[in-house]
């Protein structure tokens, strides 16, 4: 059996007094993409920052590519986050820079690639992402859609194994959001990486992921396939499925 390329074991984050976190076991294997669903503020977003060392632990262990990082340095996260790719809520682009030159930007920080190298790097991935055409652009000359795509070339400059994305469909209508999913599981097939999906958006799930996560109270309510969530008598799922909340579920 494959080591996990990401594993949560028990994971726990407090702020204070308030436990966002209270056990969390969730393994993701090599070239799955693993989508995190539950109600807002159950820690999903949280799990992203642990994964990039923004977050550490108060509790459990945190293994990535085999590698206990749960309470690793900031000079041990800073070689670690060269592997991880990240697809932010809202783009995160540089509006300072065209499209070109934010793909190129952690490259030119990081790497020791001559002008060259760099322009066939990032012209490669703006064509993988359907964006070579809009490199010269601004974000601010872009839609929604299109900043994503950017935002997923930007965070495949690095060759990333893993590649965690953000409410990555938010605020897009249903033709973007399903095009920006098509996107996530194509990335998955062409670049072979691991994924975690945090997403609201059940229709994005069914597309991208191969498995889903349940959270819950701070713990992984259920894990199951896509399928398997969309056919389930589950009151936790179902609720989160179609937005009529059971009673005793998602009680905050």
């Amino acid at each position: 059996m494959a080591i996990s390329e990401i594993s949560l074991q028990h994971l726990q984050v407090s702020f204070g007094e308030k436990r966002v976190l209270t056990g969390v076991d969730l393994d993701v294997v090599p070239g799955e993409t693993m989508a995190v669903i539950g109600p807002s503020g159950t820690g999903k977003s949280t799990i992203l920052k642990v994964l990039t060392g923004l977050l550490e632990p108060t509790g459990g262990r945190v293994f990535l590519a085999g590698r206990d990082v749960t309470h690793l340095p900031e000079e041990g996260w800073n070689e670690i986050r060269r592997h991880v790719g990240m697809v932010f809520q809202y783009s995160a682009l540089f509006d300072f820079l065209d499209v070109g030159e934010n793909v190129a930007f952690g490259l030119r920080q990081h790497f020791h690639l001559s002008e060259a190298e760099i322009r066939d790097r990032v012209d490669a991935l703006l064509r993988d992402v359907g964006m070579l055409d809009a490199k010269s652009q601004f974000p601010a000359e872009l839609s929604g859609g299109m900043k994503k795509r950017v935002s997923l070339a930007r965070a495949l400059a690095f060759r990333p194994r893993i590649v965690l994305y953000d409410e990555p469909t938010a605020g897009l209508d249903p033709l973007r959001t399903m095009s920006i999913s098509k996107l996530i599981r194509e990335t998955q097939h062409k670049y072979n990486v691991t994924s975690i999906l945090v997403t609201h958006d059940m229709e994005s799930v069914y597309v991208a992921a191969d498995r889903v996560a349940l959270l819950d109270e701070g713990k992984v309510a259920a894990v199951g396939t896509p399928e398997e969530f969309r056919n389930s008598s589950n009151p936790l799922i179902r609720g989160f499925i179609t937005g009529e909340e059971p009673e005793g579920a998602f009680v905050r």
